[in-house]
């Protein structure tokens, strides 16, 4: 879809970059599609809040969406949808208190580069980096760490246009009660325009890449996750082998991974040889076992030394839907042992490996990992490919161990469960109900997952 001229501001409907919609917007995956009355593209923080306003007096919902990473639809509206890819940038960086202040549409990737020109880099980060800096955090992105948490964890304020229009300054020190929720609000609260992240002086983390076997992994995990700074593992169904990782700092020297060697395991493997045989499993559900004991035994132990966003992060090209949980971490073992057995003991056919990573317990509202330490669990399948019977008998499982799901991520969860699952659940509610009482930036999957 090509950028909107800019323009002026005008009357509700005409500002800036605003025009009616006539394309349905679909996320990454395409399990989501909405159907907005208008769309608008604000150059500035002036031109959003102008069309929060125009929205509410049309009596309209209005959602900001970013990169249409989510499985969920979280920033799905059929009112007034903003697209935030003008709101870019850095806005400053404080090296004195450790800090960089970013327009909230900037994508990972380039908030990523730009911080590793200026010799900083956030301290940890999920595995892809398409996201934009809002979308990621407001939806709980995480990558896998002892001691270190999500995304979100790691602001230290941010900027918040309500529904009536007003931009409010948020730390733990300016209105610390919705700096706790914002910080990981599902778009319910109002519309980040700007993140303020805790950075540190640019490190280097060593990686080592290793097949294990998954009995070795759960005996073990306890040990490699105390070991590590950053352990994660991925399990491929069908079979009793792992892909594990390990990223720890190192002194250096950098070593990073040869464009061959890059090219080979990163791009031909992980994502063109992976694309081709999802087909082929897709077409064929039967060669799915085959194909997954090859597949488990194709990429082969390495190490390499980088700046973190090149050893934390990697190009996702095959396309697929997920859910993923987060478990209390002592319980992990048990959920992957019962996740193990069931698909063994079924007719499922996963030609997706299930990716388990970690996180130290956090205090925001409604993450994943509020109040516990926390291992999560995510199960994937092919694009295309039917998941319902999968995801449901996984869902289970997970939701059984008093798993709480990734916001980004496909659920079928609602209000009452989260009300047990969350200490702080009725604090986020009613903060809500302070903020945007008349839900314009209500939908259907902030009904279900909030209540109204």
């Amino acid at each position: 879809m090509s950028r909107p001229p800019r323009g002026t501001l005008g009357a509700p409907g005409t500002q800036t970059g605003s025009r009616r919609s006539s394309e349905a917007w679909r996320n990454w995956a395409g399990n989501v599609t909405a159907r907005p009355v208008r769309e608008v593209t604000p150059a500035s923080v002036e031109e959003l809040t102008a069309a929060v306003r125009g929205a509410a007096e049309d009596g309209l919902k209005v959602k900001a969406v970013g990169s249409g990473h989510s499985f969920t639809a979280a920033a799905a509206t059929d009112g007034v949808l903003i697209r935030p890819q003008l709101l870019t940038g850095i806005r400053s960086i404080d090296r004195s208190n450790g800090t960089v202040t970013v327009e909230a549409g900037t994508p990972l990737k380039r908030l990523n580069m730009a911080l590793a020109r200026e010799g900083l880099s956030l301290t940890n980060m999920g595995d892809i980096m398409e996201q934009t800096v809002s979308g990621a955090t407001s939806t709980g992105t995480h990558g896998t760490g002892r001691d270190s948490a999500s995304i979100a964890a790691q602001i230290k304020g941010l900027e918040l246009v309500t529904a009536s229009g007003e931009l409010l300054t948020c730390s733990e020190k300016e209105n610390p009660e919705v700096f706790a929720a914002a910080r990981i609000g599902l778009g319910a609260l109002g519309i980040v325009t700007a993140i303020t992240f805790a950075v540190e002086p640019i490190f280097l983390l060593s990686a080592r890449e290793e097949p294990m076997p998954l009995d070795r992994v759960l005996t073990d995990f306890e040990e490699l996750h105390a070991e590590n700074e950053h352990f994660e593992f991925y399990w491929f169904p069908h079979t009793g082998s792992c892909n594990t990782k390990r990223n720890n700092r190192s002194a250096g020297p950098e070593a990073p991974v040869s464009k061959f060697s890059g090219f080979v395991e990163d791009e031909l493997l992980s994502n063109g040889l992976f694309q081709v045989v999802n087909s082929i499993g897709r077409a064929v559900p039967a060669t799915i076992p085959s194909i997954a004991k090859v597949s488990s035994r194709a990429l082969s132990s390495r190490t390499y030394t980088d700046i973190p966003y090149k050893v934390f992060t990697s190009p996702r090209r095959v396309r697929f839907v997920e859910m993923e949980y987060a478990v209390p971490r002592a319980a992990l073992v048990d959920t992957l042992r019962e996740l193990k057995s069931m698909v063994d003991r079924s007719r499922l056919r996963i030609s997706f490996p299930v990716e388990v990573r970690t996180a130290p317990a956090d205090d925001i509202a409604l993450s994943t990992a509020s109040g516990r330490e926390s291992a999560y669990v995510a199960v994937h399948m092919y694009k295309g490919t039917p998941y319902h019977r999968y995801f449901t008998a996984a869902e289970q499982i997970l939701t059984a161990h008093e798993g709480r799901p990734h916001w980004g991520k496909m659920h079928t969860r609602d209000a009452e469960y989260f009300a047990r699952a969350y200490p702080r659940f009725g604090e986020f509610t009613a903060l809500r109900d302070r903020l945007d009482p008349d839900r314009v930036f209500g939908n259907a999957y902030l009904r279900r997952v909030l209540g109204d």
